[in-house]
């Protein structure tokens, strides 16, 4: 241990300052922090000058928690648990590695201790915690010449269901065509392609109880405009960007977004999740299934002896749909039927209960989409036949 310490005051000369010394020992002597280590020793150096870190630990002072302070207070933010993140010279940076892989030494860097400092005394001060595995806020601390400090909030995470009780309203929202979502005469400068969206619906409301930035919405996959989402619903996660306020009474939000958007759309089961989750609802497992109620009308009169055959639906070679082709890749995919069942309107229309996977296209499946879908029920009754009304009245949990 003499030896090191001697190396180590070689090294610098003896300009080193009480936190880089003890950091360079935290090894081999025991102390409450660096800096008690470094006094453990009683050493008759001048601490006031550090060569390592260019004195940057002087910069960790009132004037820089009270930056903090305001800040917190500016943003008005609400949080729990944060972490520190700090920037500092890259030089500084670069000569304290060096001079750790000299001495070939296993201690933490100069920034690790900056961070650890910073965040003892807000934890303190604050009486919020430390938190490396999940954290509301960051404090990021800016300390290369003048002290300056940004506040990263993290966002939430909604999850619950949703259901669409009148067609034409999109799942999210949708840019105009023309415009692309700048604003024109077409769009009455609103840069909308459709007046509202499920996702609008909710994340207007929930922004503003939030005092969020953005609103993301990530469903278990979409239903076309035309089509209803009735049901238990469709699963989704609702993302909301650098919200001031955290904590939210979902019960009473839930009651207020569905009495406000009542006969449009529905919410349910509204519940704070994890980050993970709006990935984990974007992939259907093999277990996955949607089950669809189609009005499906033939353009001539259908023999009901052939409706029989429409439980030999099983195995569908689907090639991407005509009417999607310009924004999916086009390839074949194989989709299952799992269950049909059929009900007799008249003699050129009728209504099926289609359950199948996850990503098979009902409409294709009904009208055969000029042979790209394989086999269809179009195939099966042989008259062309399409479907004229599509609800979506299950999707499953998988």
């Amino acid at each position: 241990m003499n030896e090191l310490i001697e190396k180590i005051i070689n090294e610098t000369n003896g300009k080193i300052c009480k936190h880089c010394l003890g950091r360079m020992l935290s090894k081999t002597i025991e102390g409450d922090d660096n800096v008690d280590r470094a006094e453990k020793l009683n050493l008759n150096l001048n601490f006031d000058e550090c060569i390592i870190c260019d004195n940057v630990f002087d910069k960790i002072n009132d004037d820089l928690f009270q930056k903090i302070y305001d800040k917190i207070d500016f943003l008005e933010v609400q949080f729990d648990s944060f972490v520190v993140g700090s920037r500092i010279d890259k030089k500084i940076q670069l000569k304290d590695e060096e001079f750790i892989e000299k001495l070939n030494l296993d201690v933490e860097g100069i920034k690790k201790e900056i961070n650890r400092i910073i965040g003892k005394k807000l934890e303190n001060s604050l009486n919020k915690e430390v938190n490396f595995e999940k954290q509301d806020v960051i404090f990021n601390v800016d300390l290369r010449k003048e002290s300056k400090v940004r506040i990263q909030i993290n966002p939430i995470f909604i999850e619950g269901k949703y259901n669409k009780l009148i067609r034409g309203i999109p799942q999210t929202k949708w840019p105009c065509s023309k415009c692309k979502g700048k604003g024109c005469e077409e769009c009455g400068f609103t840069g909308k392609q459709y007046p509202c969206s499920v996702e609008e619906l909710i994340s207007e409301h929930i922004l503003k109880a939030s005092k969020g930035y953005q609103a993301k919405f990530h469903g278990a996959g979409r239903e076309d405009i035309d089509v209803l989402m009735l049901g238990s619903g469709r699963p989704f996660v609702l993302e909301i960007k650098e919200p001031k306020i955290r904590k939210l009474d979902l019960k009473s939000l839930e009651k207020y977004i569905n009495e406000i958007n009542k006969g449009k759309t529905q919410y349910h089961n509204l519940k704070f999740t994890n980050r993970s989750r709006k990935a984990e609802i974007k992939v259907s497992s093999p277990d996955a299934y949607k089950v669809y109620k189609a009005l499906v009308k033939c353009e001539s009169k259908y023999d009901e002896d052939k409706l029989d055959t429409l439980n030999e639906l099983n195995e569908i070679q689907q090639r991407t749909p005509i009417r999607v082709s310009h924004r999916r890749a086009d390839k074949v995919r194989i989709k299952h039927v799992l269950d049909v069942s059929y009900k007799v309107i008249d003699d050129t229309t009728f209504e099926m209960i289609i359950k199948g996977d996850g990503g098979l296209y009902i409409k294709e499946l009904i009208s055969g989409d000029e042979g790209r879908s394989n086999p269809s029920v179009a195939d099966k009754l042989g008259v062309k036949t399409v479907c004229e009304q599509l609800d979506v009245i299950e999707v499953s949990d998988k």
